[in-house]
């Protein structure tokens, strides 16, 4: 299977943009996360129609608009996976939500009492289409900035682009990598 590939350049780093040639099928901050779980595939770098789309919608994005998506998703995951970013999806711009009222929707969906935010935790840590399915907009029950597979420093520069108000949050003291990002800014 030929799995197609662009780079865009992001105010927050290089993002790989991937496609079954049809679907967007990843946005990733590292190319190593993907080529491991693709080696025996044929990766091309080319700008299809598609990637068009989604650059379009980056850079839109990342004037602090919120851009309307007009091409198709389809991320690869279990169906579990694949609810947790249907919902996921419906968090809106400028808004955060916890893992723990994720699971409650998905427990509902699936005609259950409860869920395991944990479980819900691995799910949105697998989603392999960040930004656009903004996993970045998960947050602890309590409104801890939690983990981010873009790394606390982008989570916190999505929040501040999408004007997610700073008293809705907050940076545990136990997050190495969101305390020297808070030391860099003070610096500043």
């Amino acid at each position: 299977m030929t799995i197609y590939s662009q780079t865009y350049h992001s105010p927050i780093g290089e993002l790989i943009l991937l496609s079954d040639g049809k679907d967007l099928t990843g946005v990733h901050y590292h190319r190593s996360e993907f080529q491991k779980k693709r080696e025996n595939q044929r990766i091309i770098e080319e700008m299809l129609p598609l990637f068009v789309k989604v650059v379009h919608w980056l850079d839109a994005y990342f004037k602090g608009e919120n851009p309307e998506i007009t091409f198709s998703l389809a991320p690869k995951g279990t169906s579990f996976q694949q609810s947790v970013w249907k919902e996921i999806c419906q968090i809106p711009y400028g808004q955060t939500t916890t893992y723990g009222e994720i699971s409650q929707k998905i427990a509902q969906s699936m005609g259950k009492d409860k869920m395991s935010a944990q479980a819900v935790g691995g799910a949105v840590g697998s989603n392999p289409i960040s930004i656009i399915i903004p996993c970045h907009r998960v947050i602890g029950k309590t409104g801890s900035m939690t983990g981010y597979g873009g790394g606390i420093e982008r989570k916190l520069e999505l929040f501040a682009l999408e004007k997610i108000p700073e008293n809705s949050y907050f940076i545990p003291k136990n997050i190495k990598e969101a305390r020297s990002f808070a030391n860099y800014n003070q610096i500043l």
